[in-house]
């Protein structure tokens, strides 16, 4: 069985929900995870926005617009007058569900329960299209399956379970459909996997049901070589090993969030990105393989903050680098890379929410220096150490940009540069150029 997503730019207008039902109807046995149709979700938040905001009214307005835009849906969807009566009367009681939140107490618990509409709305449309095409399709809740720990990480052990009965309950069917994002915390309450969204649901559920594949479709052609929004000629890397792919979704590639395809990793089920627009591209496979020797792409990472802290009297003083991390650890603000000198730590991070107070208490220690609007550029691949010259290629890319902290070592498969943002896309073009364009 293969586990197969479609994000919210896929299921987007009734003909794409069409074209992903052509994708899907290959006569195997797949579960398909599907996002909210693109715009649904926002809607969704704003009419949350207006409930926190005590204005009802703006609410109702939102709702009555959303309404009125799947109503048309409806009309270029289906062809029966059966199934669109069908599809109408579950959107009534949808969009009445939602205007029940009007009347009275509104908390980020109702906001949850709102936000989660959109992914019930789609998987309930693509499945009576579905149906009324004539194909042998059910659909199991995610809410009946999906569930979070105390520590709202997923039950690895309750999803195996409960998915294998929601699975057994309507034996036999070629597709079923189901719903990313949303889940249910430890207490039952409506909630969402946050990290990863939908793809974090297909990776979990293909882990549960040790699946063949998983496969993201979505509106690229898998992930590229470099950012094709500031560099010339980028290519779709054919292979990718799981830690390359988490390098490069940590750093920048927003194609893949980082740890949602963990549950895939573990279980070794191989994840392909694959591009709804162009199905016969061949996309990118991610598995527990690595291409021995290459360099496979280059990513940045924007809105990095450098701190440096020096000080004489920080010279082999124990417990000093101890004493830095506890005041990140405190603020609740991670580091992404580190260098560290007799005199001197460099650190850089991405959340300056409590900047303040970092350096306020860092300045205890000695002189604090900190460098804004800074950018973290990457470079991904079989990066050992006993691969000769890989980390000169990519230094010799950037011998004209100004490099305020190099990290490598850390991983086998990144080496990473922290520059000035301005000389963001001088510098991935020139790593283009020297890695991959010659």
């Amino acid at each position: 069985m293969k586990v197969l997503k479609f994000g919210g730019t896929s299921v987007g207008t009734p003909q794409r929900m069409k074209d992903v039902v052509k994708l899907i109807t290959d006569g195997e046995q797949k579960i398909v995870v599907l996002s909210a149709m693109s715009g649904t979700t926002n809607s969704l938040v704003e009419i949350s926005d207006y409930l926190y905001k005590k204005n009802p009214e703006g609410a109702q307005e939102t709702i009555n617009a959303l309404e009125n835009k799947y109503k048309k849906h409806v009309e270029e969807l289906y062809t029966t007058e059966e199934m669109k009566k069908q599809t109408l009367d579950f959107l009534k009681q949808e969009f009445d569900y939602l205007r029940s939140f009007t009347k009275g107490i509104f908390t980020m618990f109702e906001e949850k329960i709102i936000v989660g509409q959109g992914e019930i709305i789609s998987t309930n449309m693509v499945t009576n299209y579905l149906i009324e095409q004539g194909y042998n399709a059910a659909l199991i809740p995610a809410l009946e399956f999906m569930r979070t720990d105390k520590n709202s990480e997923p039950d690895l052990e309750y999803i195996r379970e409960k998915i294998a009965l929601q699975l057994e309950a309507v034996p036999g069917k070629e597709i079923y459909i189901t719903q990313g994002f949303i889940c249910r915390n430890a207490y039952g309450e409506i909630d969402n996997l946050q990290r990863g969204g939908s793809d974090y649901t297909a990776s979990l559920i293909g882990a549960a049901v040790n699946a063949s594949e998983i496969q993201i479709w979505t509106d690229i052609d898998g992930m590229h070589n470099n950012d094709p929004r500031f560099v010339d000629k980028t290519a779709p890397v054919s292979h990718l090993h799981f830690e390359e792919a988490a390098e490069l979704a940590y750093f920048g590639a927003k194609i893949l969030h980082p740890t949602c395809v963990q549950p895939a990793k573990y279980a070794g089920i191989p994840v392909k990105l694959l591009n709804t627009m162009d199905p016969s591209a061949a996309g990118t496979v991610i598995s527990n393989e690595t291409e021995k020797g290459k360099i496979k792409a280059v990513a940045a990472k924007d809105n990095i903050t450098a701190i440096k802290i020096t000080s004489s009297r920080m010279l082999l003083a124990y417990g000093f680098l101890r004493k830095v991390f506890e005041i990140f650890e405190t603020n609740k603000t991670a580091i992404d890379m580190i260098a560290t000198s007799e005199v001197g730590v460099s650190v850089s991070i991405d959340n300056t929410t409590n900047l303040t107070a970092i350096v306020n208490e860092l300045k205890k220690f000695g002189h604090v220096q900190v460098d804004n609007d800074m950018c973290i550029i990457c470079v991904v691949g079989d990066l050992e150490s006993q691969n000769v010259g890989f980390e000169s290629k990519a230094t010799e890319a950037l011998k004209n940009i100004p490099v305020r902290m190099i990290s490598y070592g850390g991983s086998n498969h990144n080496i990473s540069f922290l520059i000035s943002a301005s000389d963001k896309k001088a510098a991935l073009q020139s790593l283009s150029d020297h890695l991959f364009n010659n």
